[in-house]
């Protein structure tokens, strides 16, 4: 193997885990943020359910699905609000810092499916990207119709 086709693998294989790694951080961190740290309510709250959608992603990331990697860039940033909003709202100072950890797990998760989505492409080549394109276009085609 060449020496840059090792160093976009290498890259390729770090983004992965980098974001495997936050997804799996942000599910642990509200679950005991909710459940345990600081929850809205004495003894727990239902809000710990929020993690819900978090768990869907974390099956295509393992099986390392491109479409995952994009959706999931979009979906984090409802969680980066929540990290900002509960950071600057004046809760308790752990409530705080967790939501101070959440935003930074969710801003480390957004490069890391952003990066891992461009290197990739870049290493797929031209014709890969064309022919997503085009499946996109298709996809994109077929939901026009549906709805007619």
């Amino acid at each position: 193997m060449s020496s840059p086709a090792f160093a976009t693998a290498s890259r390729v294989a770090f983004t992965r885990r980098l974001a495997v790694a936050c997804l799996v951080g942000l599910i642990v961190l509200g679950l005991a943020w909710e459940l345990w740290l600081a929850p809205l309510r004495e003894g727990g709250s239902w809000w710990a359910l929020k993690v819900l959608p978090l768990t869907l992603p974390l099956a295509g990331l393992l099986k390392n699905r491109m479409y995952t990697y994009r959706w999931l860039s979009l979906l984090v940033w409802l969680y980066f609000t929540e990290g900002v909003v509960r950071a600057t709202s004046g809760e308790s100072a752990m409530s705080t810092t967790l939501a101070a950890v959440q935003t930074l797990l969710c801003v480390l998760l957004f490069v890391a499916c952003a990066l891992h989505v461009r290197l990739r492409l870049r290493a797929a080549g031209p014709e890969a990207v064309a022919a997503d394109v085009a499946a996109a276009n298709e996809a994109a085609a077929r939901a026009l119709a549906d709805k007619r």
